[in-house]
C-alpha cells in the first residue's frame, strides 16, 4: 500500500478519501513554500513557528477565501514582518543584557582591577553544587537559548514550572555567588 492509499475498513473495503476543510487545504497548499521562504529569510529552525503564526493571522483575516496568488503574498509579507519583529525584540534584549553586563562590570569587577576570574570561579563552583537537572535547565536556557516551552517539554514540566524553576535557580546562584565573593 502506498502512502497515498487510504487504509481499508475493518471489513476489507477501502476507506473513502479524507475530506479536507478549507483551512487544512489552505495550509497544505502554502506551507512548504512559506517555510522555505522563511528559511531563505534566515529564520532557520524558527521557520515553521513563524509560518504557523502567519497562517493563524491569515485565517483570522479571511485570507483562506482569497485567490492563491494574493494569499501567498499576504503569507510571505506577514511571516517576514513577524520574523523581523522577533529579530528586533532579540536585538533589544541583547542590548539590555549588554548594558546590565557593563553596569555590573563597572560596579563589581573594575574597582578591583580584576579580570572577572573570581566571578567565573564562584559561578563554576556554585553551578557544580546544583543537582544535574538544575544544571541542565541553566545550560539549556542560557547556553543553548531554549525557550520555556522547549525546556518544559525536555524536563517534562509546564511553562510555569520552568519559570518557577529558573527563578529559584537564579536566586540560589546569586546567593551562592554573593557568599563566595564576600570571602
Amino acid at each position: 500500500m502506498t502512502a497515498l492509499q487510504n487504509p481499508p475498513h475493518s471489513d476489507g473495503a477501502p476507506s473513502p478519501p479524507e475530506r479536507s476543510d478549507p483551512v487544512t487545504a489552505f495550509v497544505r497548499q502554502h506551507q512548504t513554500a512559506l517555510c522555505r521562504f522563511m528559511r531563505l529569510c534566515g529564520a532557520g529552525s524558527q521557520a515553521e513557528e513563524v509560518a504557523q503564526e502567519a497562517f493563524v493571522i491569515a485565517i483570522r483575516r479571511g485570507v483562506v477565501e482569497q485567490d492563491p496568488s494574493p494569499a501567498r503574498a499576504f503569507l510571505r509579507q506577514t511571516a517576514k514582518h513577524l520574523w523581523l519583529r522577533r529579530q528586533r525584540n532579540e536585538r533589544l534584549r541583547q542590548t539590555r543584557q549588554a548594558e546590565v553586563a557593563e553596569h555590573l562590570w563597572q560596579q563589581q569587577i573594575a574597582p578591583r582591577e580584576g579580570t572577572g576570574d573570581e566571578w567565573l570561579d564562584a559561578l563554576t563552583a556554585c553551578l557544580a553544587q546544583l543537582p544535574e537537572r538544575s544544571r541542565t535547565a541553566i545550560d539549556r536556557t542560557y547556553r543553548d537559548g531554549l525557550g520555556r516551552a522547549e525546556l518544559g517539554a525536555e524536563l517534562q514540566i509546564g511553562e510555569h514550572g520552568v519559570r518557577s524553576l529558573l527563578q529559584r535557580l537564579r536566586k540560589t546562584l546569586k546567593e551562592c555567588m554573593q557568599r563566595r565573593l564576600s570571602r
